[in-house]
């Protein structure tokens, strides 16, 4: 399932020494819109329910969100049932109602009867619906309760890590993605968290060697490639740099991490003064 999430990537240059507090939300996947407009919604939307209802309001959701969440409200309103509530949720997740929807989605998934599982991707949905409006502790808790529920899940485990990282807890991050990597060495999203969180570490070698292995599994990942660039940066590497938030630029151009490059590639070009 494609995801959103949100990197522990600050700008460079001009910026790099006062960003460790920042997140930035890099959009996956093909759906992936500019800011401002509706949210991203994973292609393969993990199922809590089933029925021709259920797939007819799923189907609806990326075109027209206002429609999806007419309909779920209606079948609701019909004993719609656990389908009708999380197709309402994702509706105002889509419309960009992100508290709403988190707080849907995480309500959901603790009181479904659906498996363990379809629970576990559900709480996934809600940390990340957390974490686009901002709440980082609310979407660590989410992320937690989802793993009582099955602790071996990997994703929860990258969502919890991701939601450490924005709250500056850098270490324990590191833990879950040690963990994630134990069972998923070819993660290449978990390398580049960990590359991050190492950064924000100040251990600025280990993070060159974990972003380095986020490229090797994936060579044009676009937030492997920005993360290298600031770490290049760090080094003193201003050319390499460069390079690499050029490359974001040429292989994801309409991603929130080409915008970054280009903050980062025009304040190197500002120069010396601006920094």
């Amino acid at each position: 399932m494609t995801r959103i999430r949100p990197v522990l990537l600050g700008a460079a240059g001009a910026c790099l020494a006062i960003a460790a507090g920042a997140a930035l939300f890099l959009l996956h996947g093909p759906e992936a819109e500019a800011a401002g407009g509706p949210l991203p919604l994973p292609p393969d939307i993990p199922r809590i329910a089933a029925g021709p209802q259920y797939e007819e309001c799923l189907g609806l959701l990326r075109q027209d969100p206002d429609g999806a969440l007419a309909f779920a409200e209606s079948w609701q309103a019909a004993q719609g049932g656990e389908g009708a509530r999380h197709c309402g949720a994702l509706a105002l997740l889509g419309l960009g109602e992100t508290e709403q929807a988190a707080e849907r989605l995480e309500l959901l998934a603790r009181d479904s009867t659906g498996s363990a599982t379809a629970r576990a991707a559900i709480f996934s949905q809600a940390v990340q619906a957390w974490m686009l409006d901002n709440q980082s502790g609310r979407a660590f808790a989410a992320a937690t309760m989802g793993l009582t529920i099955v602790p071996g899940d990997l994703d929860l485990m990258l969502d919890r890590a991701v939601a450490l990282g924005t709250l500056g807890r850098f270490n324990e991050a590191l833990e879950d993605l040690a963990r994630v990597l134990e069972a998923a060495p070819d993660r290449a999203e978990a390398w580049v968290f960990r590359a991050a969180s190492l950064r924000r570490l100040d251990k600025v070698d280990q993070a060159s060697t974990a972003v380095d292995q986020a490229l090797r599994l994936a060579p044009e990942n676009a937030e492997a490639l920005l993360e290298r660039g600031i770490i290049r940066q760090l080094r003193g590497d201003a050319r390499g740099a460069r390079a690499d938030w050029e490359r974001v630029i040429e292989v994801a151009p309409d991603s929130a991490a080409a915008d970054l490059a280009q903050q980062n590639l025009a304040l190197n070009e500002a120069g010396p003064k601006r920094r």
